[in-house]
């Protein structure tokens, strides 16, 4: 990584395994139309605010307690066997539903569910009271999903079909506070349609999932002969990560800095239409997953017209000359970034203001481009309907570096209150899951900055004058950060602050003006 500074080793770090998680896909029937019931998150949560979910969670240890204590309850569920469990758990919890000796879905006793609610404990205690009944509750899983290896939280899900048929219960919300702030029935169909107006807001695996099941109901004529047909498949492993229409994510594992393990390459436009890639940072082994996954793109029809490099650092730019040997487009950057790159021929120079379209099958995508040169120069995000490819700005997971050998800290924080100001509705970042909340996030890294900057003025005023002293200083409030990087974060700042002629340096001491 060209931000990381001299005498700084990357640590060696691997990919988290995931945590076990059930979800329900639940569903009705309504004047002869299938339904499937989803909750809109709440703007406050930390992931996928605002997004429409499935209820569920993740296996805790209670549902791993019951699974132990009573090992003939669901045991023809086999390795579904504890998410079942979960699943009846969240069930109670989030939606206030739960199975009658019959197994039909019905309401859950309020006072019961209070008290599962409060503690998860009383779920096992209400199901030893006879109060709970599970033995037949009907549910089969019809697809896993899990996590890309985005950072260090990670989720391996199960999602189970509960049919209510014609049942007219409904959901209802907790006690107390909720995940969910509204629950909507949604035909499959017009939830995607919603969703490819970006109209809605999905998480990418139920975006997958939402198109096996309308492609299904197309195939079979209804919800339920589409779920037996994903179950009999039970679709798993790879699945294309559309983090909104017409982005699409596909992590290539990278020499980057910790917490991440991967570069996010990201290719627009519709399937099947005129596509870009963004950031194909694939070198070695990872070249042939890349060449499967341009196989994939090509085999829908779609024609590459071009190769963007958000910036020059070795973690965005892979091998040019094997990655040429895959596919053939031109490659669009800043001059900055082709310079570095030593790239004459079929190229084009890429600057503030720049636009393209892109066409697809049923519409017209338009795309531009934005200059932030903060972090590294030449740098730039792609601007398009959806949200912004905001390169290295911002993490969700982790941080990023602003490299006082040629980068620019005023210029990057500049960068981050344009980003803020164009009030984008995501930022696709080069690292990480997408930020579903980009205002909230950049006001975070814009705050942090600026108080670096304040912290380093009052360190000047209290006569610390070293780079090393004045670090010490500052991050007393990080004590575990790696003094070599945050040394170097410091430099950045000062140089900055000489740059807007507030602070002076004389041999190897800075003052203030």
């Amino acid at each position: 990584m060209g931000e990381v500074p001299a005498g700084f080793q990357i640590p060696e770090i691997q990919v988290s395994e995931p945590y076990l998680s059930a979800s329900a896909i639940v569903s009705r029937i309504i004047d002869g139309q299938d339904e499937i019931l989803l909750g809109h998150r709440v703007s406050e949560m930390p992931s996928f605010p605002d997004f429409w979910t499935f209820p569920g969670g993740g296996i805790s240890k209670i549902d791993k307690k019951v699974g132990d204590k009573y090992p003939d309850f669901l045991s023809e569920r086999g390795i579904d066997r504890i998410a079942t469990i979960a699943l009846l758990r969240e069930l109670v919890e989030e939606i206030g539903l739960t199975p009658d000796k019959n197994g039909k879905m019905v309401s859950m006793n309020k006072e019961i569910r209070n008290l599962v609610c409060y503690d998860k404990n009383n779920w096992l205690k209400e199901f030893e009271n006879g109060n709970i009944i599970i033995e037949s509750f009907n549910a089969q899983v019809i697809s896993e999903r899990e996590t890309p290896p985005f950072g260090p939280i990670r989720f391996k899900n199960r999602f189970f079909h509960v049919s209510l048929s014609e049942n007219s219960v409904t959901p209802t919300f907790p006690p107390g506070r909720s995940e969910f702030d509204e629950f909507k029935w949604w035909k499959p169909q017009e939830l995607l349609t919603s969703w490819e107006k970006n109209e809605v807001r999905i998480p990418p695996p139920i975006v997958t999932l939402l198109k096996d099941l309308v492609k299904g109901m197309y195939a079979t004529g209804n919800l339920t002969l589409a779920c037996e047909l994903l179950a009999r498949e039970r679709p798993s492993g790879y699945h294309r990560i559309e983090f909104a229409p017409l982005v699409e994510c596909f992590p290539i594992k990278t020499q980057t800095l910790p917490p991440a393990t991967h570069t996010n390459c990201y290719i627009l436009g519709e399937e099947g239409g005129e596509r870009v890639i963004i950031d194909p940072a694939a070198k070695d082994v990872e070249l042939e997953e890349f060449r499967k996954k341009i196989s994939e793109i090509m085999k829908s029809g779609s024609n590459i017209v071009a190769t963007i490099f958000t910036h020059k650092h070795h973690d965005h730019v892979g091998n040019i000359k094997e990655i040429l040997n895959i596919y053939e487009a031109p490659i669009w950057a800043t001059r900055e970034t082709l310079n570095y790159l030593d790239i004459q021929d079929n190229c084009r120079i890429l600057v503030e203001g720049d636009s393209f379209e892109l066409k697809g099958l049923s519409s017209m995508s338009n795309w531009s481009v934005i200059e932030t040169p903060g972090h590294c120069p030449g740098h730039i995000c792609i601007r398009g309907e959806s949200g912004i490819v905001s390169g290295d700005n911002c993490v969700g997971v982790g941080t990023i570096l602003v490299s006082s050998d040629e980068g620019d800290m005023g210029e990057y924080i500049s960068g981050l209150e344009r980003l803020r100001n164009m009030q984008p509705k995501m930022l696709f970042p080069g690292h990480g899951p997408l930020i579903a909340n980009p205002e909230k996030l950049l006001n975070k890294y814009i705050k942090h900055r600026k108080n670096r900057n304040n912290k380093i003025i009052e360190a000047l005023r209290s006569n610390i004058t070293d780079s090393y002293e004045i670090c010490h200083f500052v991050y007393t409030d990080s004590p575990d950060a790696n003094m070599v990087l945050a040394n170097d974060q410091i430099l950045s700042h000062l140089y900055s602050l000489i740059k807007e002629n507030v602070v002076k340096k004389i041999g190897d001491q800075y003052y203030l003006n």
